[in-house]
């Protein structure tokens, strides 16, 4: 009684200060936004665009100090390779739940570019975090369901159409781009829902990959495919406010993308989009099994 009472106090404090901290930021945060709005030419954007991504790499690194000095998770993360700050990436994870994000900035903050993540367009009007997002060009998804894209067809391409739009702004500066294939967080309801074929995935949604791949393909040497297995448990966002993240293994692979990829046309050649969802398949598969290995009392 009282350990659960002094853990949802730790959350408690913990969320007021996080919000006083972003609210904080927020006041340079939104500073710079107008200043780049008024000052147009292009030094003056390219200046003040990187002093928005600074007040991002402050407010994270703000809250992994706090991870680290107040929690007492176990973290296991394997070898993370040969990182540049200056390159570009590509990363995609198994998604299941909010702390997915803050354990992928625990492994690269300030190691390669800031992530940028595909969102959902809805958090768009987060306060200061929505506003924070749309200044760094992080993409805004619709994620339709199929039931509505059935009544409007005419919104079937949006999404890809946001992501090229994105990619074009990638091309421009070195950039980490993060991709959660799944498109939402894993849960047993929506593994059901999908007769999801994998164990502890939910089906992996193929189309923004290959557009970011054909896009910016020849930026990156090699897709950075990471593996997040919780053995405790997923983390709700409550829990790690509270500290009860007890224990993170994390797997990183680099694999190489066909030189092809970067030429392909997924949305109008099938055969090449068979090809490609084929290559995800097989990934999603490699994930499956490893996250079995992972997570032994799970796999069963």
């Amino acid at each position: 009684m009282i350990r659960a009472f002094l853990s949802n106090l730790h959350g408690a404090l913990a969320a007021i200060t996080l919000v006083v901290y972003t609210l904080t930021l927020g006041v340079f945060l939104y500073l710079f936004i107008i200043l780049r709005a008024v000052l147009r030419f292009p030094a003056a954007r390219k200046r003040f665009h990187s002093a928005i991504t600074e007040v991002a790499e402050v407010w994270m690194g703000g809250i992994l100090w706090w991870m680290k000095t107040l929690h007492r998770t176990r973290w296991d993360i394997g070898d993370l390779g040969k990182l540049n700050p200056k390159g570009w990436y590509l990363i995609t994870a198994n998604h299941q739940s909010w702390a997915d994000i803050f354990v992928l900035f625990k492994m690269y903050h300030r190691k390669i570019p800031l992530l940028k993540f595909f969102i959902k367009k809805a958090l768009m009007r987060v306060p200061v975090a929505g506003q924070a997002w749309w200044a760094l060009d992080f993409p805004f998804m619709q994620r339709h369901s199929k039931a509505y894209l059935e009544r409007h067809p005419e919104k079937a391409g949006q999404d890809l159409e946001a992501t090229k739009k994105a990619c074009e702004r990638f091309s421009k500066v070195p950039t980490s781009v993060m991709n959660f294939l799944e498109g939402t967080r894993f849960d047993q309801a929506k593994h059901d829902e999908q007769q999801s074929p994998y164990r502890h995935l939910l089906k992996p949604k193929a189309g923004g990959l290959a557009f970011t791949i054909a896009a910016l393909g020849n930026k990156f040497s090699a897709l950075t495919n990471v593996t997040i297995a919780y053995p405790a448990g997923a983390p709700s966002f409550w829990d790690l406010m509270c500290g009860r993240m007890r224990e993170v293994i994390v797997k990183v692979e680099e694999l190489p993308i066909p030189p092809h990829f970067t030429s392909g046309d997924y949305q109008n050649d099938a055969s090449f989009r068979e090809e490609f969802q084929a290559w995800v398949t097989q990934l999603w598969e490699r994930k499956d099994r490893l996250l079995d290995e992972m997570l032994p009392s799970q796999g069963k």
